[in-house]
């Protein structure tokens, strides 16, 4: 860039020198962002951040409990990505997350994390503090960090089922390393030329501050966006449907001054059937309401109410036991106290006190007698006393049947 014959600098040449760089990468994210319009609608952008806001919401939540640290993901920022340009947008090696939807969608997603970020996970699901993370990802820390982003992904789909109102399932998460440079770990990455990258900024404790990306196919995008638009029109449909019924009610809701009215003139017609005598059948009217009311002179004008015994269903002992099959699946996972019992006697408070180091004490079983089972205390089998390796066990040698035992339970 040269000066002008006159020594002075064209209105061009100043604005590039006062631009410098900041003026190319301002020009280079107009650009991006203009691409980006071409392929979604601003509004369908907004959209899928407040997707990515939900569904990632309540994936911090999982992983903050499984890691015991406060966890924060931030508003997405929506871009496109070019697969020519993969190594620009990807030059370090990544820790690559592949979920297939396998209910409610039909799609997947790979989320990215950075290398070193996933080593501080895998180390704090490991017992580790965090503070000093292995260098290398080994099969044991992609194995932890596999798990935590199961149950982050999962969360996630639950807070979509909820948002979409219809069951959203997951294949289990496929991980693996990720690098360009290297072509490896690329064989999840949408095939399309064009596809979307939704970055999060993940924040774990003082441990981690950096980016979770997301890769979406556009097209499993648009269905996304569109359900939930559907969804947002369904909920103003039955919201404005909801205000015109109301409004009809009250329209149709008669003043207190007709009910005033109404009220009036049914008690001058029942004063002159009362002067017209005690027997005189009980007047029927309908109020403004729609509903029908008698008066009468006295109670025994009233219409006598038939009155019978209510009829309960039977139910055979199939149906019963269907029933209590269901209704135990419900509890198969509660814990329960397990006890042997070697015996028991009864002693006076006198024999109690007595007691001291090496005194024997008689229990009412007989030597070589089963010992009982209970489990929360309720007897369900009896056994006999061995011994594994150094500890005491107890061999079932008889059980009561399972309808004697879902009795005591």
């Amino acid at each position: 860039m040269r000066p002008n014959d006159e020594g002075m600098l064209s209105q061009e040449e100043i604005d590039a020198l006062l631009g410098g760089a900041d003026g190319s990468h301002s020009t280079d994210e107009n650009n991006d962002q203009s691409a980006l319009e071409d392929v979604l609608t601003p509004m369908e952008i907004d959209a899928l951040g407040e997707i990515g806001n939900i569904a990632f919401g309540s994936a911090a939540t999982a992983l903050s409990a499984l890691l015991n640290q406060k966890v924060d993901i931030t508003t997405p920022k929506v871009s496109l990505v070019h697969r020519s340009s993969l190594y620009d947008e990807f030059p370090t090696p990544y820790v690559s997350v592949f979920v297939e939807y396998t209910e409610g969608f039909r799609g997947s997603n790979v989320l990215l994390i950075k290398k070193e970020d996933a080593s501080i996970i895998a180390d704090l699901m490991l017992g580790g503090n965090g503070t000093n993370p292995s260098e290398e990802i080994q099969e044991i820390h992609l194995s932890a960090v596999q798990e935590a982003m199961n149950q982050m992904m999962g969360s996630s789909a639950t807070a979509m089922s909820m948002m979409f109102d219809k069951r959203i399932d997951i294949s289990p998460p496929v991980i693996e390393m990720f690098d360009v440079k290297e072509d490896r770990g690329t064989e999840h990455i949408p095939s399309d030329d064009q596809f979307l990258k939704v970055s999060f900024r993940l924040r774990v404790g003082e441990l981690i501050d950096s980016n979770i990306m997301q890769l979406l196919p556009i097209d499993f995008t648009k269905e996304l966006v569109h359900h939930l638009m559907l969804s947002d029109d369904k909920d103003d449909l039955d919201v404005e449907a909801l205000s015109a019924r109301s409004d009809v009610s009250e329209n149709e809701r008669p003043s207190s001054d007709a009910q005033r009215a109404d009220g009036e003139s049914g008690a001058a017609l029942d004063r002159d059937r009362a002067a017209a005598g005690d027997d005189a059948e009980p007047v029927r009217r309908t109020d403004a309401g729609g509903r029908i009311s008698a008066s009468a002179s006295r109670l025994g004008a009233q219409e006598p109410v038939h009155v019978r015994p209510v009829a309960f269903s039977e139910f055979d002992d199939g149906e019963t036991s269907s029933v209590n099959a269901q209704n135990i699946d419900l509890l198969l996972d509660i814990p329960l106290t397990v006890t042997v019992e070697l015996g028991r006697t009864k002693r006076r408070i006198k024999d109690i006190l007595d007691l001291s180091r090496g005194s024997v004490i008689e229990l009412d079983k007989l030597a070589g007698e089963p010992v009982d089972i209970l489990v929360n205390h309720k007897p369900i089998a009896k056994g006999e006393v061995v011994v594994i390796d150094e500890n005491f066990g107890v061999r079932i040698t008889e059980i009561l049947n399972q309808h004697d035992r879902l009795k005591r339970l």
